[in-house]
């Protein structure tokens, strides 16, 4: 039960369902989910140490506020630790998985919104590109901080923020010169084009927050409001 509620209190804050700050109020929630308070406050602890809950002393546990800040800082990691996980990839991923991953490209690129260069969002686990390729690095701390600290973090912003049009295509091509560099077993070159694709996406949602900041300000808004001004379900690509 605890599983249950968890992946569904998971997936509601990652779409936006239960929007960023919203108060946890366990009586609703427990109510509304039919389960008893135990098995909620273990969904909620699990929730906070995905970082997609925050507890504030005498407030109590919030879903966290995104800002301009916080996502930006996170792309500076992620192009550091990603970098570092196609290198590992290139060495070590299997012939097989470099297939699989190809073939998980395939399946991206029949998507109709890619096609139509409206958005590039992944779903979860083994079908979200990144994520392969960081297992494949075989490197368990870099499997452990990217897939299970940050990775749900990571899914909240790329699902809730909007993001320019023309970045979905360019996206996807970048990913698959990340799969041609680790199946040539280049692993100088698989880092060079993930930094730089991470990069891109990062200067691409600078700029979309430097449209919508008032005149001569830099914009520091909730990711939440900047989601509806872009649009909803137009999501950056990983």
């Amino acid at each position: 039960m605890a599983d249950w509620v968890f992946a569904r209190l998971r997936q509601a804050i990652v779409e936006g369902e239960i929007p960023s700050g919203t108060k946890i109020s366990e009586p609703e929630l427990a109510s509304e989910y039919g389960i008893s308070r135990g098995p909620l406050r273990d969904a909620i602890g699990r929730l906070e140490a995905c970082h997609l809950v925050e507890r504030r002393p005498n407030v109590g546990a919030r879903v966290v506020s995104l800002t301009q800040e916080d996502l930006l800082e996170l792309y500076l990691l992620r192009e550091a630790l990603e970098g570092m996980a196609a290198r590992l990839a290139a060495e070590r991923m299997s012939g097989r998985d470099i297939d699989e991953l190809r073939k998980l490209l395939k399946q991206h690129q029949e998507r109709a919104e890619l096609q139509e260069g409206i958005a590039y969002f992944q779903t979860e686990g083994d079908l979200d590109f990144h994520y392969r390729i960081i297992k494949a690095s075989g490197n368990v701390r870099l499997i452990k901080l990217l897939c299970d600290d940050l990775y749900h973090l990571m899914r909240m912003y790329r699902f809730q923020f909007g993001m320019a049009s023309s970045r979905a295509l360019i996206a996807f091509r970048e990913h698959g010169h990340i799969v041609e560099a680790i199946a040539d077993r280049d692993p100088e070159m698989a880092e060079l084009i993930m930094r730089r694709h991470i990069r891109s996406s990062r200067i691409n949602v600078e700029l979309l927050f430097d449209e919508k900041a008032p005149k001569g300000a830099r914009a520091t808004p909730a990711i939440r409001s900047a989601s509806a001004a872009n649009g909803a379900g137009a999501a950056p690509p990983l």
